[in-house]
């Protein structure tokens, strides 16, 4: 295992992540954009937030491969299907407490099931496993995370 291989997972696994999520927003599979939530958080200009999402959001995969990477030193054991199992837990994580209950209340311009009638809200509250944004949200986001991690632990496990 090295950390270059992590590195290098993790660039290519958010990649393909990134990928499938825009996929999926292109075949109507979801409304959600990762970016775009992740951008408005720092701006209200739309374009810009884009922009700053999209870096944040790479960031944000550099940062988990390291995390993956970390775990997989710790256990002394990484590998593609491990990665998988990891991606589900982040996925699961990600659409559950992350995005519906802690993200609602740090970010500035999203609404939550508390925003009242006079306010007024840039995003919605994504809801459990991201819902508000489509029924296939949980599916393509959980499975999108569940490649990103088979990529990370792949790459990991081939380090040497």
């Amino acid at each position: 295992m090295s950390v270059w291989a992590a590195a290098a997972g993790a660039f290519v696994g958010t990649l393909a992540l990134t990928t499938a999520l825009r996929a999926g927003g292109e075949l109507g599979l979801t409304r959600m954009d990762l970016p775009f939530l992740l951008g408005t958080a720092v701006t209200v200009n739309r374009t810009r937030a884009k922009a700053l999402g999209y870096l944040m959001h790479f960031l944000n995969g550099q940062v988990f491969g390291f995390l993956y990477f970390a775990v997989f030193l710790a256990i002394d054991r990484a590998g593609w299907l491990l990665g998988a199992l990891f991606g589900l837990a982040h996925g699961l994580f990600a659409g559950t407490a992350l995005v519906n209950i802690l993200l609602p209340l740090v970010h500035p311009r999203m609404g939550s099931p508390l925003t009242s009638a006079p306010e007024v809200a840039l995003l919605e509250p994504p809801g459990f496993l991201m819902r508000n944004y489509g029924p296939g949200t949980p599916v393509v986001t959980v499975g999108a995370h569940i490649g990103y991690g088979a990529v990370v632990g792949g790459f990991t496990s081939l380090g040497a």
